[in-house]
């Protein structure tokens, strides 16, 4: 660890640093996560959903409830804490219990069929490593109000026009039915029934999960329990007749409008409320932590956090993920600060180079121009405008101050220096960058 002197003579103290699993996102990567962000709500935008913005903490009974007391992330994931009310509260480990939360207290699901979106912050304790945060970014969707399997494929639809939109086709959606509760509870039976006399041959988590959650132990990442799993009994043999009738009625529209699937059994999802569809977006690019968006059904959640019985289906896409899959396929377009660079002669034309750059910047409302302060000599500043990015330098020294007009080089060419009457340089600039900046 750094250490820093706090003045002469005193001893050295430690520096600060990022808590472990919580990630800053320094200046050289926002561009590609402004990419991914503009790309995903420019589509939530066209398929007509509304932005919601939902607070990060959050009673803990709201997620207790909702994901289930006994999942891995209630267990032992959650950042909860007592606060100085006596009540217990949580970061939020994910954002549909939020947004059910909200839609219930404000009265959004009366007569009404809302499509919402939102972006953020989630908190969960887990062991760090590429792909896996204890501070990771999600944009979710969900959708209150429709039960037919229209609006799953139309989610699905939505998920792979974003994925096409970012340039990802290394990607293969994942699907499968959960059924109905009732259908759950004589699946589980039969699951436990099979594996509880091999507990020996379970990895610690499904031992522990056998008695808790014994679903979650078809999504294990051990190799010795996928096989063992592979003559246990199957899901589909005790899916309810509705939930068979549904997911074919999907698997049709998906089929017909060429969304390519692979139907994954043991695909259950690691929160309780999901029933019926479920669906994931896989890669085999980042290791282990391969899901890039997942979603499906949670008809029963809204009813289960103190609303009236309502269908709902949601999705949400890791945006860490996501960042690190655009840069393992060189999908991040190139960046730069600056469209224009200012370079500023003398101290006699700082005043007139702020009024030319303040205007410009009214004048031209997309224009990134970045004014060059603090001095320096020409070769200095032009360095500086080469690192920004900028195609142009605008130039304004003594001689310009003089007649009335600014230098124009281009940084990314070799053509001559131009000069450009002041009063028409905007004009100028519109046209020499109009589908540019």
């Amino acid at each position: 660890m750094n250490q820093i002197a706090d003045s002469p003579g005193k001893a050295l103290a430690t520096t600060i640093q990022r808590v472990r699993g919580f990630n800053d996102v320094l200046p050289q990567d926002t561009p590609a996560w402004r990419h991914l962000e503009n790309v995903l709500c420019g589509v939530l935008a066209r398929y007509g959903y509304q932005e919601i913005r939902l607070p990060q903490l959050e009673r803990t009974e709201l997620f207790s409830r909702s994901i289930g007391e006994v999942t891995d992330i209630v267990e032992k994931e959650m950042y909860t804490f007592e606060d100085r009310n006596g009540d217990l509260l949580t970061l939020r480990p994910e954002g549909t219990a939020g947004c059910v939360r909200a839609c219930i207290e404000h009265g959004l699901l009366h007569n009404q069929q809302p499509r919402l979106w939102y972006m953020g912050s989630m908190f969960r304790y887990e062991r760090p490593q590429k792909g896996r945060l204890r501070q990771f970014h999600q944009i979710g969707a969900e959708v209150f109000g429709l039960e037919g399997p229209d609006i799953d494929a139309e989610q699905i639809l939505m998920t792979a026009q974003m994925l096409r939109e970012l340039g990802l086709h290394d990607v293969e959606l994942q699907l499968n039915t959960l059924g109905t509760a009732e259908a759950r509870a004589r699946y589980r039976k039969a699951l436990v029934a099979y594996l509880d006399g091999r507990r020996d041959e379970l990895d610690e988590d499904s031992v522990r999960r056998l008695d808790t959650n014994p679903l979650r132990i078809l999504d294990s990442k051990s190799e010795s329990t996928q096989r063992l799993l592979d003559g246990a009994p199957a899901l589909a043999d005790y899916m309810d007749a509705e939930s068979v009738e549904h997911f074919r009625q999907l698997r049709a529209l998906l089929d017909h409008v060429g969304v390519p699937y692979t139907l994954n059994p043991r695909l259950v999802r690691g929160l309780d409320y999901y029933g019926r569809t479920v669906f994931e977006w896989v890669t085999r690019r980042l290791g282990a932590q391969g899901t890039v968006c997942a979603g499906g059904r949670y008809d029963g959640l809204v009813e289960q956090i103190g609303g009236k019985p309502m269908p709902a289906v949601g999705f949400a896409l890791g945006l860490e993920r996501l960042v690190a899959l655009l840069d393992e396929n060189g999908a991040i377009p190139p960046s730069r600060i600056a469209d224009v660079y200012l370079v500023v002669g003398t101290e006699q034309a700082t005043a007139e180079a702020l009024s030319l750059a303040d205007h410009l910047r009214s004048a031209l409302p997309g224009l990134r121009l970045l004014m060059h302060c603090g001095g320096g000599s020409f070769k200095s500043q032009f360095r500086r405008a080469d690192r920004s990015g900028a195609r142009l330098a605008l130039i304004l020294g003594d001689q310009e101050l003089a007649d009335g007009t600014v230098g124009i080089k281009d940084l990314r060419g070799h053509g001559e220096q131009k000069t450009v009457e002041r009063a028409t340089v905007a004009d100028w600039l519109a046209g020499e960058l109009n589908g540019d900046a």
